[in-house]
């Protein structure tokens, strides 16, 4: 779901707290500007919707004399100092950058640029419809996702069967060829609210080049496996 979180910030400004976003599961799909939105610090994942390589990311600080540094010294900038520099970058860029990761996700962060967020999430949720109205019709299936709307959630979908636990039905859809994720992607509290804490809870993410036979075969061999059981 689409969260307020620009309204959110408002409240922020007016308590003097500072806020950091979170853009794990939207940068890519919808636009982020973290300066209007009133965002001290947006983090993001460079390896989902930005097209970039497992291992890197983005961390946009407006403010960035807030952070302290996690690992000092090896920066090749003030070299003479014994101490860590206190600018930015530099400040938070110790020993070697990853230098191909950072090309690579450069590189798909034109591709985002070039194809535009609207036009990916609006190819991506109508892939997600079509599966959640396939998994909507098995009622041995739980969706934890309304149903897809470009304008107020992204491109994932969340969904357990019955009587197994979402680990195990990972790895049948990944025997099936289908990439999802299961477990409780590292939000415990989203899984108590859902009294899923105990089985996780099974996520399918499509991307831009995911096609529509795709999606057909994954919720084919979602209700097999929900058939089985």
């Amino acid at each position: 779901m689409k969260l307020p979180v620009e309204r959110l910030a408002a409240m922020c400004r007016q308590y003097g707290v500072p806020i950091m976003i979170d853009a794990a599961q939207s940068a890519g799909v919808f636009r982020i500007n973290a300066e209007e939105s009133g965002f001290d610090f947006v983090c993001m994942p460079g390896h989902k919707g930005l097209y970039g390589p497992m291992g890197t990311g983005i961390l946009i600080a407006l403010r960035p004399e807030m952070l302290h540094t996690l690992v000092e010294g090896g920066t090749g900038s003030g070299s003479r100092s014994l101490s860590q520099p206190d600018f930015p970058p530099d400040k938070f860029e110790s020993g070697t950058p990853n230098y191909p990761g950072i090309a690579a996700l450069s590189a798909g962060l034109d591709f985002v640029s070039a194809t535009g967020e609207e036009r990916i999430l609006s190819h991506e949720t109508a892939l997600l419809s079509r599966l959640w109205s396939a998994l909507s019709q098995n009622p041995r299936v739980t969706l934890y996702t309304p149903r897809p709307d470009p304008k107020r959630s992204g491109g994932v979908l969340s969904f357990n069967i019955d009587g197994v636990d979402s680990e195990e039905a990972a790895a049948y859809l990944a025997g099936q060829g289908i990439a999802v994720r299961a477990g409780l992607h590292c939000a415990p509290l989203a899984h108590e609210h859902f009294a899923t804490e105990n089985i996780g809870a099974v996520r399918i993410s499509p991307s831009y080049f995911t096609g529509m036979n795709e999606i057909n075969s994954a919720a084919a061999a979602i209700n097999r496996l929900s058939k089985r059981r």
